[in-house]
């Protein structure tokens, strides 16, 4: 299979996990030995976020007030910020991903972000995706996954409520039609 790297996995209907079910995922790094990725629709709510921070960041809640949002980016290691954002910001550390996107886990960036000299488009993200080797190809193959090419538009234009419904329509298909259950024919 070919890298999905800047690319999008959307979950099918019959995945019930809570971390990922209706979870559209950008895929930062996938290659041999596993993928990496970030659930981009799912903004913490008020409460789970204080909660969060209290339990892991106790003298860090100004962050708060700097990012307004801040987002679920997966399971593993959620107690570890990173900032997805557009390629027109760098500094130290900054990780590019492809043209358009790049990762930077730097705290100045919290703070230009906050004094609007930051990316022009930028998520905080809490905890990423990861999946080891072959296990991705084996969830996809499983019909646990669609794929679909992505755009800086989608990822930090579109409404997160509205992005798993806009990502699965966009193959001209009733998600809502299939089958609560994967498997294989």
């Amino acid at each position: 299979m070919a890298s999905l790297k800047n690319q999008i996995i959307i979950s099918m209907p019959h995945m019930q996990d809570p971390y990922f079910r209706r979870a559209v995922v950008f895929i930062c790094e996938h290659n041999k030995d596993g993928a990496l990725g970030f659930i981009v629709n799912k903004p913490f709510e008020t409460l789970e976020l204080q909660d969060l921070f209290s339990d892991f960041f106790p003298d860090d809640d100004d962050i708060l007030k700097l990012v307004p949002d801040v987002y679920f980016g997966g399971p593993v290691l959620v107690e570890r910020g990173i900032v997805l954002h557009s390629a027109d910001y760098k500094i130290e550390n900054t990780i590019a991903i492809g043209n358009d996107f790049s990762l930077t886990s730097n705290k100045t960036i919290i703070k230009e972000i906050a004094e609007k000299k930051g990316p022009k488009h930028s998520k905080l993200m809490l905890g990423h995706a990861g999946w080891a080797q072959y296990q991705l190809e084996a969830e996809i193959e499983n019909g646990d996954w669609l794929l679909e090419h992505t755009n800086i538009d989608f990822i930090f234009n579109t409404e997160e409520k509205f992005m798993w419904d806009t990502a699965t329509k966009s193959f001209g298909i009733d998600i809502s039609e299939f089958s609560g259950f994967g498997g294989s024919a």
